[in-house]
């Protein structure tokens, strides 16, 4: 039980990362901006071409390594994430929503099918191999790697919760949420504010990126897709547009994940997240956290 739980708590952590980003983009633009996931997969393969220019640097620990390549890649996914809006969604702003939908699947096979023609159709093997002895703890065997990557997450998400909720800033974001006219007229700089939320929301999908192949082993120009839509399972899970609902939501994915694989079968892994996520839409579409969904005419 104990180990079942971990399990799902470490993999929950990346969900929950990269889940912020997609319920901080829904709460501002209400946009589900499918590309996200493919944020991750950039985030992984900009620090695997960093890591391949610092293997100088490889002999001073992976760890202390890993966390300084990490916070290189969040300013790169960061602002790939300021660009894509400022070229891709920004123009759409008033268009119909399925416009921009259908303009975030296109950014989502461009990023994807980029990376695939640069680095070709083959995994990549991570230069970084996150693995440790195992020590048991409440009958859970942990490793050194495991408890520093969830203290990382943990701390970005700490950092994000006092950010969104106790800066100038933050304050910005949730009036936006609110009501967008409104915020504009009282002087807010809206295109400035939803610039950094996508800053904000990609760094973190690049964080988890980054330790995700560090703790895997291994990189390829799909590994955002399935990840990003599991993400996007955790957001509705927990609440889309609210950022306790995606921590949560990724936590209780990771978990239902971690019993459901014991229970039936690693096969079965993918269907028991989708399926979540099709009775959460049919009897709780609101999530976990009721964040009510208001439509803007």
């Amino acid at each position: 039980m104990s180990q079942l739980i971990w399990n799902g708590l470490f993999v929950g952590s990346f969900y929950a990362l990269i889940a912020l980003g997609y319920s901080m983009v829904y709460g501002i633009i209400k946009l589900l901006n499918f590309a996200h996931g493919d944020i991750y997969m950039l985030g992984a393969f900009f620090s695997f071409v960093v890591l391949g220019g610092m293997s100088g640097l490889l002999g001073i620990g992976s760890i202390p390594v890993l966390l300084l390549v990490m916070l290189i890649a969040m300013l790169f996914t960061g602002f790939m994430g300021v660009f894509i809006e400022r070229v891709a969604y920004r123009p759409l702003r008033g268009s119909p929503r399925l416009s921009v939908l259908i303009t975030a699947v296109g950014v989502s096979f461009t990023l994807e099918y980029a990376v695939r023609q640069i680095f070709g159709p083959n995994p990549e093997v991570f230069p970084i191999r996150l693995s440790g002895t195992p020590i048991t703890i409440l009958g859970a065997r942990i490793t050194l790697p495991q408890v520093v990557l969830m203290i990382v997450a943990a701390l970005l998400m700490f950092g994000l919760q006092r950010y969104i909720m106790h800066t100038r800033e933050g304050r910005a974001m949730r009036a936006i949420a609110l009501d967008q006219t409104a915020s504009l007229l009282m002087g807010v700089n809206v295109n400035k504010v939803i610039s950094r939320t996508f800053f904000i929301g990609s760094a973190l999908a690049g964080a988890a990126g980054v330790m995700a192949a560090a703790y895997y082993g291994s990189i390829d120009f799909l590994m955002g897709f399935v990840i990003g839509l599991k993400a996007f399972t955790a957001a509705v899970i927990g609440g889309i547009g609210n950022i306790y609902g995606a921590m949560l939501g990724g936590l209780v994915l990771g978990l239902l994940e971690s019993f459901g694989t014991h229970l039936f079968g690693g096969e079965w892994r993918d269907v028991f997240a989708f399926g979540f996520l099709i009775l959460f839409l049919t009897f709780r579409p609101t999530g976990i956290l009721g964040e009510r969904v208001t439509e803007r005419v």
